[in-house]
């Protein structure tokens, strides 16, 4: 794809179905410039990749009301308080539209069905009688619809208006259905007003009533449902306090936090919550993240530790330097990441749009055979319009267009909601496939905070002086193991030494120079590259790697002198997240750099059967294409700049949170939480997500295979009853919520704890 290419989204107002959206992607797409265009039905978002050079945005949202629909830009810095009023002020109209249509519906349905009823409490008035007032009888009910007509009057303007432009959407059918109702019912009218009293059973307008009516009461549901959906992000962008304390000069100033500034100092009291990220200056406190990580004890804080927006401080008062503000902070990118997967359409979708793009005209086409047929049989006119009608009302693609969307949305809420970021519907659709999971070993299976454990001299060293060489050799190394040997070195007080020459040699360790010593320090292939023979200490080496530990041999002017056994304690985690996957089918491998019989006792440790060891980090994406190319789906599992490559090259990058920001960027999903828990727990709520959604697609496509025949007069032919398009009307929207409300039971998911 084109690097210059803007990618922008807007909210779409006007849709009603997924014949909306489709024809919105279908106009949009043909435009010069447009890259790509995904609309979302649920979340009403469309989001557009274009070239700026051959179209703008307000060409595109120009192009959108053009085919009846308007296209809003998103303000960067909405307040969450703006959407949730928007979305109630939309529930309340809908609601107040459907009691209003309710308050003519009633009445009218009953003075429509009261003359079949041979018994009935309430009588209709004598002035209204049928058999002796017929024209006043029917003047009535036509003036009972026309209030109805007025609240719904969207159907037909929205309706019409996508017929006029050649996208005939969910409104088109039942503007069609409800207009061909009335318009008969008027002309039956006029008949009864010339006398002919026959024309009383061509009154149709309880049914155009009632349908509006039962279309009004699945919207209002669908709308509340819908709001239920999104719950998730607007949770997490309610979390954000709206102020921070700011200390200047000694003196405390509250500020709005868009004020604030990287480097501002925060005072932040016990009970509040946390502004923007930042390191800890001064005090000491718990901080409860469990709203971003999912992680129910609070964390000890203490000056140099990091700090996170919308976190609570739960008992101590502390200041710390803000280094992350506005969008950059960690709850800015989960907010972007949730609202980024809940507009991304996942593979599945697809074929439902396709459907729904043909779906509307083909009803209308079937509609009129279907009609036109029974008319030819010998039927009357009154039996051809029911059938008409009820294909076009019964006929909806709003199941269809909601099925995966809201799924997608309530399973990447919930994720959320326990630390687990999916990216996007394509990375939530490929999990529940996964059956291979390549785990990196360092800060992933590791806590990657190791510390020295054994100093083995050669003959003649003293092991002071190898600290003393080492630590100094790795002074300016930002290496886990260069720091656990600086520690050790401080921990016994030994004197660092200068160094005159200083080479990072990747993936095997360091040469430096000090007082004209040559010093390697590193693993067993940089000694094999010096041909440095390490005979003298195998027999100890060997026991250490088989112990877990990693040895970091050093050697002064080309002779081995000593080795230095660091070694990374697992997580506590680790081992049952390795058995819950193993329960799941997944084959599982660990791949990093270290040394075979290292990576061995770490896997032994926790379970893992596979390893891939010393392994530079260049070649990590080398070895997870060889597993994709024997037809294996691979997760990789990392969190530092080296295993960014190989998360990229996974079918599904997995990345701890507390990891890089180059190895969040590079993954699929995002576990904020430190904890490998968090990988059966996505595999498993892709699974019931991805399930949801083939539910809600079954359902839907089966009530429109099973609902048209029923509604063309199937069971009519096989000796039932005609499907009164009343019924039809309610069947639609109840197909709608039925989606909604399955697709709402995602919300009880839990992971494993």
């Amino acid at each position: 794809m084109n690097n210059d290419l803007n990618k922008d989204t807007l909210k779409i107002t006007g849709m009603t179905c997924s014949a909306c959206a489709a024809r919105i992607e279908k106009v949009v797409s043909k435009m010069d410039g447009v890259e790509q265009i995904s609309v979302n039905l649920a979340t009403e978002k469309a989001t557009i990749s274009y070239d700026p050079g051959a179209t703008d945005l307000s060409a595109i949202k120009e192009k959108i009301g053009k085919i009846g629909y308007t296209a809003l830009e998103i303000e960067k810095k909405k307040l969450v308080d703006e959407d949730k009023l928007r979305k109630e002020k939309e529930i309340k109209i809908l609601w107040t539209k459907f009691i209003i249509s309710a308050v003519f519906a009633v009445p009218l349905l009953y003075f429509a069905m009261t003359p079949m009823i041979s018994w009935h409490p309430f009588p209709i008035p004598s002035f209204f009688d049928p058999m002796h007032h017929p024209l006043n009888y029917a003047i009535l009910q036509a003036i009972l619809t026309v209030p109805i007509v007025l609240v719904g009057y969207r159907f037909y303007t929205a309706g019409f208006k996508a017929i006029i432009n050649r996208g005939p959407n969910m409104d088109s059918l039942i503007a069609m259905g409800a207009s061909a109702a009335i318009i008969y019912s008027l002309y039956s009218v006029y008949i009864i007003s010339t006398g002919d009293v026959s024309a009383l059973d061509g009154l149709y307008f309880e049914t155009a009533g009632v349908i509006i009516t039962l279309i009004l009461l699945g919207k209002s549901l669908e709308a509340v449902s819908m709001g239920r959906t999104s719950e998730a992000i607007k949770k997490l962008m309610g979390l954000a306090p709206k102020t921070a304390i700011v200390i200047k000069d000694g003196k405390e100033y509250e500020v709005p936090v868009d004020e604030v500034e990287i480097n501002h100092v925060i005072l932040v009291k016990p009970g509040d919550s946390i502004p923007v990220d930042g390191v800890v200056l001064e005090g000491v406190t718990s901080v409860d993240e469990s709203l971003l990580t999912g992680e129910s004890i609070p964390v000890e804080k203490k000056p140099g530790d990091q700090v996170y927006a919308a976190s609570i401080n739960k008992n101590g008062m502390i200041q710390f330097k803000a280094t992350k503000v506005g969008g950059d902070t960690a709850l800015a990118k989960i907010i972007k990441l949730v609202e980024e997967a809940q507009s991304a359409k996942a593979p599945i979708a697809q074929m439902a749009d396709i459907v729904s793009g043909y779906f509307v005209p083909i009803v209308f086409l079937i509609a009129c055979i279907a009609s036109m047929a029974w008319f030819i049989s010998g039927e009357s006119v009154v039996f051809s319009l029911t059938i008409f009608i009820s294909i076009l009302v019964i006929a909806c693609p709003c199941a269809l267009g909601l099925a995966t969307p809201t799924a997608i949305m309530v399973g990447t809420g919930k994720g959320a909601e326990y630390g687990i970021l999916i990216k996007g519907g394509g990375a939530l659709e490929t999990t529940h496939k996964i059956n291979t999971i390549v785990f990196d070993k360092t800060g992933t299976i590791t806590e990657g905070k190791p510390e020295v454990t054994d100093v083995i001299t050669a003959a003649g060293e003293e092991r002071e002086h190898i600290i003393q060489i080492a630590a100094s050799a790795e002074k300016g190394s930002e290496h886990p193991l260069a720091d656990a040997i600086v520690k050790i070195a401080d921990k016994e007080n030994v004197e660092l030494l200068k160094i005159d020459r200083f080479e990072a040699i990747p993936g095997q360790g360091i040469e430096v120079e000090i007082k004209g010593i040559n010093v390697l320090l590193g693993n067993r292939k940089l000694m094999d590259r010096q041909n440095i023979s390490l005979a003298e200490l195998e027999t100890q080496s060997d026991i250490l790697a088989s112990e877990g530990k990693t040895p970091m041999y050093i050697a002064m002017d080309h002779k081995i002198s000593g080795i230095i056994a660091v070694a990374d304690v697992v997580k506590e985690s680790s081992s049952e997240a390795i058995k819950r996957l193993k329960s799941m089918g997944i084959e599982v491998a660990i791949l990093t750099g270290d040394n075979r019989k290292t990576a061995e006792a770490i896997a032994k440790q926790v379970g893992i059967d596979h390893v891939l060891a010393e392994i530079l980090p260049h070649e990590k994406s080398n070895e997870v294409k060889k597993l994709q190319a024997g037809g294996k789906i691979v997760a990789m599992v990392g969190d530092g700049i080296n295993d960014a490559p190989a998360l990229a090259q996974a079918d599904i990058g997995i990345a701890i949170g507390s990891g890089t920001d180059v190895a969040m960027e590079s993954a699929d999903i995002v576990l904020m939480k430190n904890d490998l828990m968090g990988v059966p727990a996505a595999i498993q709520l892709s699974k019931s997500t991805i399930r949801n959604i083939k539910q809600n697609l079954f359902w839907a496509f089966g009530y429109n295979v099973v609902g048209i025949p029923i509604a063309a007069g199937l069971l009519h032919i096989l000796g039932g009853p005609l499907l009164n398009p009343m019924i039809a009307a309610a069947a639609m929207s109840l197909s709608s919520v039925s989606v909604l409300t399955n697709a709402l039971r995602l919300k009880r998911f839990k992971p494993y704890s």
